[in-house]
């Protein structure tokens, strides 16, 4: 079995989460790596983690740290080869530098930005996550979403349910799809619900 999109999952806190989305054959794992945020996950629990899974690769995702910051972290988690910033200077940086990039960017942002900016930006590698604090898009946000994926790779990381994630990976051009880990009832006993609902959804015989 496979997946029919790249698909990130975020905020990854478990080894449940961890395991039960490398086995379904999802693309990345995201790992908050800010000692500050609420799914910080250090690297001893990321080692406990990622030490049981394999065929997935892992994000680094960061929301205040500057550019030093991020390299002085990531060199207690080697295994990370992707970044994942909220700010495009920072990220930008890290360019040439043997990481692949992602760019998580709210809904608004994706209304300005510009054509040439978004191509520039795309043909350098980076991936255009877009999130939005409102739980469902109008037909004018669908439509922005579809505008700037005619010029990046873009993953959406809202208003995603098993319903409707094959419509819009196919209607918006997206390149995939972002979702996020959840929190363990107790350790080793995980309720997926919405999460394995969708992942399910996008399973195709090989």
């Amino acid at each position: 079995m496979a997946l029919s999109t790249f698909v990130k999952i975020s905020g990854i806190t478990n080894l449940s989460d961890a395991r039960y989305c490398a086995g379904m054959y999802v693309d990345l794992l995201g790992f908050s790596l800010e000692k500050d945020a609420d799914r910080y996950v250090s690297p001893t629990q990321f080692k406990e983690i990622t030490g049981w899974i394999s065929g997935v690769e892992f994000v680094g995702e960061f929301e205040t740290y500057t550019e030093s910051q991020i390299l002085e972290t990531l060199k207690e988690y080697p295994e990370i080869k992707w970044i994942e910033r909220d700010r495009l200077d920072p990220l930008i940086s890290f360019e040439g530098k043997g990481f692949r990039l992602i760019y998580k960017m709210n809904l608004e942002e994706v209304y300005r930005m510009e054509e040439d900016v978004a191509e520039k930006l795309s043909e350098s590698g980076i991936i255009f996550h877009v999130t939005s604090k409102d739980l469902h898009l109008s037909q004018d946000d669908l439509e922005a979403v579809k505008k700037l994926s005619t010029y990046c790779k873009v993953i959406l990381g809202t208003d995603i349910s098993a319903k409707n994630v094959n419509k819009l990976v196919k209607e918006l051009n997206l390149k995939g799809i972002a979702l996020t880990g959840g929190d363990e009832i107790k350790p080793g006993l995980k309720d997926f619900n919405e999460l394995a609902d969708i992942l399910e959804a996008l399973e195709v015989e090989e």
